[in-house]
């Protein structure tokens, strides 16, 4: 029989009808033989559409794919898909909704079809009917691809990302005739699937049921909520407030306990993978949500009540800062408990270890390593595998196809066995199955365990990222969920994957808590904000960063780790080390506050609460420092480890860990660790092998950059933390010598122009990596400038001068070009660059007679230009961030005092003696150094004093009058300063106040200090004219200069006793000055 014959004969069958085959099923008695006929039917089509495409991609035009055929006459495929109303036999039920999955993948215009035909309706009916009986039925399927509710939910599930419309959009009643993101469900109205599936969510009877119909539906709303296309309307009618029970489950079925696993494994599987599916529609609900809307806003408040147990006061109440210490509110009530740290603990525990142990004979016959063969081959059973995909995409061993490969390889072996062996062989492949099944059950087991905890992880971070305005008792939730996330990491049911994921979640909840430090305090009734607001940022207890500390350091030494895994924890820990490194904001200089607390209170009480959160910081300082000491020597075994052997990520890392272990230092504990372990020693030669090479742009290199910038920063941290001790150990171990051999002057920017775009492009990003390597080069050689003893400065002897010196000559090339460019185009990383080039200079070259180099006559010229400037007015320097610009101008004094300082050197110690002006005594047009020159320097410090004084007299009294001041004129300061991405359009005033009062405060510090330096170089200008009006020689040829330098002198007296008293007094009061 031919195939169009056999293909006619069953569809004639087909067409019959479900009407008919349920008629002639009750009346006659054949019906029972036309309905085994139909099923066979039934079976043979899928049978053939399983098949059939790739036999059409061969013989393909000859061959039709049978969607192809079956499309020519519409009646065939109706007929097909209405069998799913048949309810005499589930089979039957099956096959169609089977072939409806198969069609829908097919044809694209199935949706339209069925409209067309005017079937639409009654598909959705019948679809919603079966659904309805799967639910209330009571009897357990044991195979769940049996399960007619869980084909329509997968069904429905693998539709709703295909083109619109689609089978997903018609049966849960999306409009299908327009757009389908304008739809506006009715499931309340229409009967549809989705009104089924929302019925027995809301109610969730008969788990050990139902459990896998849950688990789907609840996947199934999530993915219509993640859809582009049913996002809205989905999300539209979960956010009414008789569909809240969503955010109730999570609180009631949510933390209820799992059946044991020994007594329904798969219901514990299931309600698993249940829970998670339920938190991410929790968690994209949250993220999604436009909270301006009044039904999105309480939808939200909804599920962060019922999870977190914390919400605002007032749901309609649209400001993003609550009074703190109200009741608790929740949809349901009051409520205290916070369900999702009772939702970790439900996921926390041990799974089964799923490693087999072959038994004797398998080994004694090497048939062990033919198993692991079969078991490491990843393919299908389809394609000679022992795998196959469940439904929810786990790869789980086919036991039929294993069992297979057993009696396969038993029959190889038959002849060599005794008949004893045989049957202990035979004992041991039924073994191998058992083994089989239980990977399989253990796989699923920890498959769900992880899908819960990422969706746990899911809506923590959510809520803590987006939604965190809506909590109330921040600071303490999120110390609730590091100590939670922490704990569970450290505990030894913990596998690596999940503590991955805890470890992410604490690294949120941290880098929130240290946001929540500075925001704007809450609580307070009035908009108006005050200086004792920056000091009482809201800081955990020392108690509770002990804890968290200790937790962090039982996570890092647990015994099953990775490095991915360290990364994340050595992130976490140098977060933490941010948080707890100070409790003010570190640009709101202390003694800014003391002034702005007196001048509010005129009193001891704040000066005595900003001592004593001082002293907590210290006390805590200490305590982090001794609860590491005590796992001292297993914490930098690990993290030097990962600093040799890890990888470049690894590397960097780790050293910045080492970094902020030496912060906390306080007895060079650590310092000596380090050396002992010949880490300093060897971040030297790293340093000095990866600046030596040949520039050759591959991408080992810009790999290793990292790892270099975190070797320099410990290095640095070393020179800073241990001062000139530090510095001495360096040098000990050959710092100098390691960097003098350094070729920095291959690093300089050059073009080519026989090179492409792409490749000068590409050298360049490179070239500017290896460029900003030199300041920290810099930032060490200047450390070791602290050593010279200004007494022995001029001795020959002095062997670090003498190598400082070298090391000057030896990169001629980089100082002349640092000091050779050009000030007014220089950006701020230059302008440091030139800070440290001088600074050295400064300190070591007065000692060089030869200045062959030329190093002279280029910081010479440089005073010449600098010395006359008004600083006031460059132009260079200004930029739209005024805490910029202040920071630049300070940088460029700073240069002018390594320059004076210079002049200070050759005239005290060298005793040279400087002409009054440029004359005819220029050796060879060389310029020199003359008293105009300092006087001019002298007159520029005069005019910053008075300029820089008026500055920070109006920022402190811009301060007090904050309060007074417009929401407008708020904003003004907020923009000077670049902070407009600190506020949204929704903060209040108060918030904008504190922002704004920060800012001044950072600015009026910075003027402290400009003022702090500018009478350090006027010092040191005015001891060098001191020592020429105190030299006979030079005086009788002063006393014209004198006459014009008195009236700067009167002019910088009555400035320091007027102008700037404040600053003065207040710098002698706590030690600036």
């Amino acid at each position: 029989m031919c195939g169009k014959v056999a293909f006619r004969n069953i569809m004639n069958i087909i067409l019959m009808g479900v009407d008919t085959l349920i008629n002639e099923r009750t009346t006659q008695t054949y019906g029972i033989l036309l309905e085994k006929a139909v099923h066979l039917s039934l079976e043979i089509f899928i049978l053939v559409m399983e098949r059939d495409l790739v036999l059409a991609d061969v013989f393909r035009p000859l061959y039709q794919p049978l969607e192809i055929i079956l499309s020519q006459n519409h009646r065939q495929i109706i007929s097909l898909l209405e069998f799913v109303r048949y309810d005499y036999l589930p089979q039957i039920q099956q096959c169609s909704i089977k072939i409806m999955g198969i069609l829908s993948s097919r044809i694209v215009g199935l949706v339209q079809l069925l409209l067309k035909e005017d079937v639409a309706k009654s598909v959705i009916e019948d679809y919603a009917a079966c659904l309805e009986f799967r639910f209330d039925d009571f009897q357990v399927i044991e195979n769940t691809k049996d399960d007619v509710g869980v084909l329509i939910l997968q069904l429905l599930i693998d539709n709703i990302c295909r083109p619109a419309p689609n089978i997903t959009h018609l049966l849960l009643r999306f409009d299908v005739n327009g757009p389908i993101e304008r739809t506006v469900l009715k499931p309340k109205s229409h009967y549809s699937c989705l009104k089924i599936i929302l019925d027995n969510l809301e109610k969730v009877t008969k788990p050990d049921i139902n459990a896998l119909l849950h688990e789907f539906s609840f996947q199934l709303m999530y993915e219509s909520c993640l859809d582009p296309l049913t996002c809205g309307p989905v999300m539209d009618l979960l956010s009414t407030t008789k569909y809240q029970f969503f955010s109730k489950h999570v609180g009631t079925i949510g933390v209820s306990p799992l059946p044991k696993r020994n007594n329904n494994q798969a219901l514990r599987i299931s309600m698993l993978h249940e829970r998670a599916w339920l938190l991410k529609i929790q968690a994209l609900a949250l993220h999604v949500s436009d909270i301006s809307s009044s039904v999105y806003r309480e939808a939200c408040l909804a599920i962060l009540s019922d999870a977190f147990g914390h919400c605002a006061e007032n749901m309609k109440n649209a400001s993003m800062f609550q009074s703190p210490g109200t009741p608790i509110c929740t949809s349901s009530g009051l409520m205290n408990r916070n369900k999702v740290l009772e939702l970790l603990e439900v996921v926390q525990f041990r799974c089964p270890d799923t490693s087999m142990k072959y038994p004797q004979l398998l080994s004694n016959l090497r048939v062990e390593s033919k198993i692991e063969e079969i078991l490491r081959n990843s393919a299908t059973s389809e394609f000679g595998g022992v795998y196959y995909f469940s439904e929810r995409g786990d790869r789980l061993i086919d036991l039929d196809a294993f069992h297979q490969k057993l009696i396969q390889m038993s029959q190889e072996l038959h002849t060599q066995l005794s008949e004893s062996e045989k049957g202990e062989l035979k004992e041991s492949f039924h073994r191998m199955l058992k083994w089989a099944w239980r990977y399989n059950k253990n796989l699923e087991e920890q498959a769900a365990q992880l899908h819960m905890l990422t969706s746990w992880s899911q809506i923590v971070e959510v809520a803590v990222s987006r939604r965190m305005s809506l909590l109330e008792n921040r600071s303490q939730l999120l110390f609730e969920l590091l100590d939670a996330s922490l704990g569970a990491t450290s505990s030894p049911d913990c596998s690596v994957k999940m503590a991955y994921i805890l470890t992410n979640v604490a690294l949120t909840c941290m880098a929130k808590l240290r946001d929540e430090r500075f925001i704007c305090p809450t609580g307070a009734d009035s908009d108006a904000v005050t200086c004792l607001d920056i000091i009482s940022a809201k800081q955990l207890s020392n108690a509770a960063c002990n804890s968290l500390l200790f937790k962090l350091i039982m996570a890092i030494m647990r015994n099953e780790s990775s490095e991915t895994l360290r990364r994340r924890q050595y992130a976490l820990l140098l977060s933490y080390f941010q948080y707890c490194g100070s409790i003010l904001d570190s640009d709101v200089p202390p003694s800014v506050i003391r002034f702005l607390l007196l001048e509010e209170q005129e009193g001891d009480d704040d000066e005595l609460t900003l001592q004593n959160v001082l002293k907590e910081q210290s006390e805590l300082a200490r305590a982090n420092f001794a609860i590491i000491r005590k796992e001292a020597q297993a914490v930098i075994d690990l993290v030097t480890k990962d600093a040799i052997h890890g990888s470049e990520t690894g590397k960097a890392i780790s050293f910045y860990v080492l970094d902020s272990l030496v912060s906390i230092d306080h007895e060079k504990y650590f310092l000596n660790q380090l050396q002992s372990r010949g880490i300093l020693r060897s971040c030297l030669t790293d340093v000095s092998n990866y600046l030596s090479k040949d520039m050759s742009f591959s991408s080992e290199f810009s790999q290793r950059f990292c790892t270099i910038d975190a070797q320099f920063s410990l290095l640095l941290r070393i020179t800073h933390h241990y001062g000139k001790h530090g510095s001495q150990i360096l040098l000990s171990m050959g710092a100098l010598q390691n960097l003098s051999s350094c070729s920095l002057s291959g690093y300089q920017k050059k073009g080519s122009s026989r090179l492409n775009s792409n490749v000068v492009k590409e050298r360049a990003g490179e070239i500017d990596k290896k460029w900003s390597l030199t300041a920290p080069v810099l930032r060490i050689i200047t450390s070791f400038t602290s050593l010279v003893d200004s007494a022995d400065f001029l001795e020959v002897k002095n062997k670090i001068v003498r190598e400082i010196v070298d090391f000057a000559k030896q990169h001629q090339s980089i100082f002349n070009s640092i000091l050779r460019e050009n000030i007014s185009g220089a950006n701020a990383f230059s302008l440091e660059r030139l800070n440290m080039v001088v600074s050295i200079l400064s300190k070591i070259w007065a000692y060089e007679e030869n200045d062959e180099c030329s190093y002279v006559q280029d910081l010479f010229s440089m005073m010449h230009s600098l010395f006359s400037l008004d600083f006031g007015s460059l132009n260079f320097i200004q930029s739209p961030n005024m805490i910029e610009n202040q920071k630049s101008e300070l940088v460029l004094f700073g240069i002018c005092f390594g320059l004076i300082s210079y002049l200070y050197f050759l005239a005290t110690k060298k005793n040279m003696r400087f002409q009054i002006s440029d004359g005819d005594n220029n050796k060879l047009g060389q310029q020199q150094p003359t008293l105009q020159m300092v006087s001019n320097l002298l007159n520029s410090v005069t005019l910053a004093l008075e300029r820089v004084g008026e500055e920070k007299y109006l920022l402190l009294n811009k301060v007090r009058d904050l309060n007074e001041l417009s929401r407008k004129e708020v904003d003004e300061i907020i923009k000077v300063c670049m902070k407009q991405d600190c506020i949204s359009p929704n903060d209040n005033i108060r918030k904008r106040r504190y922002i704004a009062m920060i800012d001044l405060c950072c600015m009026a510090g910075n003027r402290d200090q400009l003022i702090t330096l500018l009478l350090q170089v006027a010092e040191c200008a005015i001891t060098i004219l001191l020592v020429h009006f105190h030299d006979e020689a030079c005086a009788e040829d002063l006393s014209s200069f004198s006459d014009e330098l008195l009236p700067l002198l009167e002019r910088l007296e009555h400035l320091k006793e007027v102008n700037i008293k404040t600053s003065i007094e207040l710098a002698e009061k706590f030690g600036i000055y």
